[in-house]
C-alpha cells in the first residue's frame, strides 16, 4: 500500500496583501501527478485545507480541482479539519466531496463512528482538531455523562485515540489521521500557526498514540519532521513557507508512505520547495545603497529590517521600487509600543497579542482574569466558526 501524506494547505492564505493561493494550487496539481508518477493508493489530508474558515471561491475551486484529480486517478482520500478550517463548512462539504472518492470529517465521532474502512486493507481513526472546550464535550460524550472535566487536554484526547481506534486489528493496515500537537515537536512558528493551539496546554503525549496504529499522519506543525517510532508518526509539514518567520531551511512538502504486510513502514520525504521562497534582510542604514540590490535580486518575497528610526519617505521609496517587497520595518532604538506589537501581530495568535497589549501598552501586571474571559470568547467563536 503506498501512501501519500499531505497536510497545512492554507488555500486562501493572504501574506502582506498578497494571496498565496495561485502557489498552492500549483503545488496541489504536483502532488497530482506525484499520485499518478507514484502509484499512490490513498492520500491523506491531516487539517488546515484553508487558511481561515471564510475563503474566497479560488481557494474552495483549487480543492476541489485536487480532488476531482484524484478521482480521474482512481484514488481515495481521506481528509480532516484543522484548527483553521470551519469543521461546519466541510461537514456540509462532505456529501459532494465524497462523489469525488473523498471521505470528509470535519466534527470528532466517538463510539465506533470515528473509523473508516479502508477496501481490504484495513482501518483509519480520523481524529480532526478539537479545542480545550470542545475536548471538554468529547469527553462528556465518552463518559455518558456531563460533569466536571476530570482530565487535562492530553489525556482526553488520548481517550478519544484509544476510542477510535478500538477498531484496529492485528495484521492489518492501521491509520490514525490527526491534527494536534505532540510533545516534543520541533515548533518554530510563523504567522501560519497559531501559537495559541501549539503551546504546553495543548501538546499530546507521545506515550498516548494508540500502539496498534501502523502509521500516524499528523498535521498542524508546519515543519516536516518525525515525533514517534512506536507508532511511527509524523509530520508532513506545509506545502509552502507561509510567513517569514517560519525559516527557510525548513523541511517541507510530502510524504509518500509504502506499508507492506508484518514489514515496518517506510516514509520517504518528497522535500519540496514549492511557491515563491520568503526571506528577511537585516540592513543599517548606511548599507542601503550597496546591498539593495540583494533585495531587488531575491526571486521570492522578501521583508526588509532597518535599523534607526522611521522614514515614511524611504519606506515609500523601497516600496515602490521593488514590487517583491512586502514588509518594511524600522527598528529604533526607543521604539513606540504600541507600533512595535502592532508590526509583531501577524506571528502571534490573538489571545497573545492580547496579553502583550495588556502588559506593553497597558501596563497591566495581572491579567490572568481578563486573560481568561478572552480566550474563553476566542475558543468559543473560532470553534463554532
Amino acid at each position: 500500500m503506498r501512501i501519500l501524506h499531505t497536510a497545512d494547505w492554507h488555500l486562501g492564505k493572504i501574506l502582506k496583501g498578497v494571496d498565496r493561493t495561485p502557489e498552492i494550487a500549483d503545488a496541489l496539481r504536483d502532488h497530482l501527478r506525484i499520485v499518478r508518477e507514484e502509484k499512490i493508493d490513498l492520500v491523506l489530508v491531516a487539517g488546515d485545507l484553508f487558511d481561515r474558515p471564510r475563503v474566497g471561491a479560488e481557494a474552495e475551486a483549487a480543492a476541489f480541482e485536487f480532488f476531482l484529480g484524484l478521482r480521474e486517478l482512481g484514488v481515495p482520500a481521506l481528509v480532516i479539519s484543522g484548527n483553521h478550517d470551519s469543521r461546519t463548512r466541510l461537514e456540509a462539504l462532505a456529501p459532494l466531496l465524497e462523489l469525488a472518492g473523498a471521505h470528509v470529517r470535519g466534527e470528532v465521532r466517538v463510539r465506533g463512528e470515528g473509523g473508516v474502512l479502508l477496501r481490504d486493507w484495513g482501518e483509519a481513526a480520523l481524529l480532526p482538531f478539537l479545542s480545550q472546550r470542545r475536548a471538554i464535550k468529547a469527553a462528556q460524550l465518552l463518559s455518558g455523562h456531563e460533569g466536571d472535566w476530570q482530565h487535562g487536554y492530553s489525556d482526553t484526547i488520548g481517550r478519544l485515540m484509544t476510542n477510535l481506534s478500538k477498531g484496529f486489528r492485528a495484521g492489518r493496515t492501521n491509520l490514525l489521521l490527526a491534527h494536534l500537537t505532540m510533545e516534543g515537536a520541533n515548533l518554530r512558528l510563523g504567522g501560519g500557526e497559531f501559537s495559541f493551539y501549539v503551546g504546553n496546554s495543548y501538546a499530546v503525549k507521545t506515550d498516548l498514540l494508540p500502539s496498534s496504529a501502523t502509521y500516524v499522519a499528523l498535521g498542524h506543525i508546519h515543519r516536516q519532521q518525525k515525533v514517534c517510532d512506536a507508532p511511527l508518526a509524523w509530520y508532513s509539514g506545509s506545502l509552502l513557507q507561509l510567513d517569514f518567520g517560519e525559516g527557510e531551511e525548513a523541511d517541507r512538502g510530502a510524504l509518500l508512505v509504502e506499508i507492506e504486510p508484518d514489514r515496518p513502514p517506510k516514509v520517504h520525504q518528497l522535500i519540496e520547495r514549492w511557491g515563491k521562497p520568503l526571506r528577511t534582510f537585516r540592513l543599517e542604514p548606511e548599507q542601503l545603497d550597496r546591498r539593495i540590490a540583494e533585495v531587488e535580486g531575491w526571486p521570492g518575497y522578501a521583508k526588509l529590517i532597518i535599523s534607526g528610526p522611521a522614514n515614511s519617505a524611504l519606506r515609500e521609496r523601497l516600496y515602490r521600487d521593488n514590487p517583491r517587497l512586502l514588509e518594511v520595518r524600522f527598528e529604533a532604538e526607543t521604539p513606540d509600543p504600541l507600533v512595535e506589537l502592532a508590526a509583531q501581530v501577524e506571528t502571534m495568535s490573538w489571545p497573545e497579542a492580547y496579553e502583550r497589549y495588556l502588559r506593553e501598552v497597558k501596563g497591566l501586571e495581572e491579567t490572568d482574569a481578563l486573560l481568561a474571559a478572552f480566550r474563553e470568547i476566542f475558543e468559543e467563536e473560532h470553534a463554532s466558526a
